[in-house]
């Protein structure tokens, strides 16, 4: 296991959203540490919808870099992992996900309970509905590799601008894939990106309803 290189109290203040990178490999050690961060990350009924495409290939990340609206970074990077989400992984998954919760002590009531109702909440939603629900999980997988980086002492950039038809051509992906975003990792080349400054915490956040100031 790679060792930490700065807290995450720290990592969270001084994260940029990287302009450039070096391009110098990871170590597979530490690629395979953050990737497993966000394996661990929650999602509604333990049901992972996340699939992650690592992306390291010189050629590939060229190619992705031109369905990404030909962002530098994407080819700078050392590795880009694309964060998707699978539309139909519920119909697959629910039956291992319900057995792999039985083996480490889930209550037959909420087996039976995710039995029925995952079906039926998941097939009510609309093609729109669905790739929101994806958002949700797939962002907090990705957010949460991104930590994990930034502990480890790697740069991130996480990329909402792609070619979403593209970017699964170039990847070949499953027609039932949503791409969400893209995390390039990698060490920064040059000079950091600007603190952009946070709102007054008064404009954004609130106590027990909206307007009540929260002190």
């Amino acid at each position: 296991m790679a060792s930490f290189h700065k807290p995450l109290v720290q990592a969270i203040r001084e994260r940029r959203s990287t302009p450039s990178f070096d391009a110098e490999p990871i170590p597979p050690r530490d690629l395979w540490q953050i990737i497993d961060a966000g394996l661990q990350a929650p999602s509604g009924y333990n049901l992972q919808p996340w699939r992650f495409i690592v992306v390291q290939n010189a050629e590939q990340r060229k190619r992705l870099r031109a369905a990404s609206y030909n962002q530098a970074k994407v080819e700078e990077a050392s590795a880009v992992i694309v964060c998707c989400g699978d539309r139909d992984g519920w119909r697959r998954d629910l039956e291992e996900m319900i057995r792999m919760g039985c083996a480490a002590g889930m209550p037959e009531t909420y087996a039976a309970q995710a039995a029925a109702n995952v079906p039926e909440y998941l097939s009510s939603f609309s093609p729109e509905g669905l790739a929101g629900w994806l958002n949700k999980h797939v962002s907090i997988a990705a957010t949460t590799m991104m930590w994990m980086a930034e502990v480890l002492g790697y740069d991130t950039a996480m990329m909402e601008g792609f070619e979403q038809q593209r970017v699964c051509e170039t990847l070949r992906l499953p027609m039932s894939y949503w791409v969400v975003s893209l995390l390039a990792i990698g060490h920064l080349k040059g000079a950091d990106k600007f603190n952009g400054g946070r709102f007054d915490p008064a404009r954004t956040v609130f106590s027990e309803e909206y307007g009540r100031p929260f002190r």
